[in-house]
């Protein structure tokens, strides 16, 4: 992954607990390929997007949260061992952003199609492309990669993962999916606002130089 400067490394607190160290350590040690973890967060996405293709029920939901959390833990250990393991690729920074933007649209489609809202997948999965590109055209520009949200990548995937635990309950209690719906149409809306507010901190920027 990540053949980026620290500055433009997403900021997680994450990074500094014992637990993520520890693991972040034993891949380094084990001789394990930050680049590799990348692509590894993109195959918990497909797992998670199949899930719910399938047609979501409790334990599919459940499964799917679990990997949507996998796919995170994959996007923190991959900056972990190539950072602060000295691991670094040449090509890492096209594994940073490439398999991200795979795993965004899976997971972000897959839940309008299983919500019954296609239109809120696509726009989710576009508007949220979108946002990355705002974040790293800012870097393009001479200014800092800008990782604000409301509704960047680590705010999808927990809105994802609620929304499907709480599908979980819901389906078979009342035999809905409307957390599914909120959620979908929440990180279209999020999306777009973020690509608002970032862009608008971008403008701020260039005219402040």
């Amino acid at each position: 992954m990540p053949d980026e400067s620290l500055a433009s490394r997403r900021p997680l607190k994450s990074r500094t607990r014992p637990w993520a160290q520890a693991l972040a350590g034993a891949l380094t040690r084990g001789g394990a390929a930050p680049d590799h973890i990348s692509v590894a967060s993109v195959g918990f996405a497909i797992a998670g997007a199949a899930l719910l293709a399938a047609g979501p029920g409790p334990v599919a939901l459940v499964a799917t949260a679990a990997c949507v959390q996998l796919r995170l833990l994959c996007n923190l250990l991959d900056g972990m061992v190539a950072v602060e393991g000295g691991r670094r690729s040449p090509v890492g920074a096209l594994y940073n952003e490439i398999p991200d933007r795979l795993a965004d649209s899976l997971f972000i489609v897959a839940l309008g199609y299983a919500a019954g809202e296609p239109a809120a997948g696509w726009a989710g999965a576009l508007a949220a492309a979108v946002t990355a590109y705002i974040r790293v055209l800012g870097g393009t520009l001479g200014l800092p990669q800008d990782f604000r949200g409301p509704m960047a990548k680590p705010h999808r995937m927990a809105a994802m993962t609620v929304a499907c635990l709480v599908a979980a309950i819901e389906l078979p209690v009342g035999g809905t999916l409307w957390s599914l719906k909120a959620a979908s149409w929440l990180i279209v809306a999020g999306s777009a606002l973020t690509c608002i507010t970032r862009t608008r901190a971008i403008a701020r920027g260039l005219r402040a130089r």
